[in-house]
């Protein structure tokens, strides 16, 4: 088994990353510049194993345990003993960029550094390191501990052994890894965010309310979540950063973010996160 893990990033992917491999056993570092981050991360994750103890899918001895093998720390040099470092900071080339750039620095010869990247190239996401051929895309789906999939992106210089490698460990944590080619957003989000795109142009243009556009996909085309509170979970600022990186990778209008999802990521409704997005979460 791998030595150790290190997540960088205690947001919503970060800390469900961190969930599903201390709960498979592996010793996780979570890493953040934020001590609070890293506090509501740690909330995050007992609160999700105390609902996986209550649905029967871990025994309830097992909570204080996987909560034992997460470690906290605010320095992203507490990563150099890890075999496998996973980035899970926001969807910002730059500072991936930067991210990377640190960990290739303080990380040992052999560790693997992979990206839970939405759409963000991980050929030029290595370029920024010394091991091109030991960085690979893991796009975890949200929840994390709930979600099977792991999409596993190849740059243009990862290796089969690094391939896998993180491919095996997905399927220790009980994922599905599907292997996908480094294009802008993968094959996840170029299918997916285009949608959620063009039902918000449904809601600006007037086609329908946000509720009866989600029924629409909901009950008439059996998706488990509506397009609009899908956006709401994922975060419209995530949906937003995504679309650009479409837009500008492919060169098609058709990737250009909708008006009113801009408008709502300017006044601050970021969906779920913020409380208030095309739904209101506030209590």
């Amino acid at each position: 088994m791998t030595d150790r893990i290190a997540v960088v990033g205690a947001g919503q992917m970060g800390n469900g990353i961190a969930h599903v491999f201390a709960q498979s056993g592996f010793n996780v570092t979570m890493i953040d510049v934020s001590q609070q981050a890293l506090d509501k991360g740690r909330v995050t994750i007992a609160k999700n194993i105390e609902r996986q103890v209550k649905k029967g899918i871990i025994p309830p001895e097992s909570q204080v345990e996987v909560l034992s093998r997460i470690d906290l720390n605010m320095e992203i040099d507490s990563a150099a003993d890890a075999s496998l470092i996973i980035e899970a900071a926001s969807e910002d080339s730059g500072l991936k960029f930067r991210i990377f750039t640190d960990l290739d620095r303080i990380a040992k010869p052999g560790a693997v550094l992979a990206t839970n990247t939405s759409s963000i190239s991980i050929t030029e996401i290595a370029r920024r390191t010394s091991r091109p051929d030991k960085v690979v895309g893991m796009h975890f789906m949200n929840p994390v501990p709930v979600m099977k999939l792991v999409e596993i992106i190849r740059g243009l210089a990862t290796s089969d052994a690094t391939t896998e490698y993180v491919t095996d460990l997905s399927r220790q944590l009980g994922k599905t890894p599907v292997e996908v080619n480094d294009f802008p957003g993968f094959v996840s989000n170029r299918v997916l965010m285009p949608m959620i795109n063009e039902a918000v142009y449904c809601l600006m243009e007037g086609v329908g309310e946000a509720e009866a556009i989600d029924q629409v996909m909901t009950l008439g085309m059996n998706h488990p979540m509506g397009p609009l509170a899908l956006a709401d979970l994922i975060g419209l600022d995530t949906c937003v950063a995504i679309l650009q990186v479409l837009h500008e990778g492919l060169g098609d209008p058709k990737y250009r973010p909708c008006p009113l999802l801009r408008k709502y990521v300017a006044a601050g409704w970021l969906g779920r996160k913020s409380g208030r997005g095309f739904y209101s979460y506030n209590k």
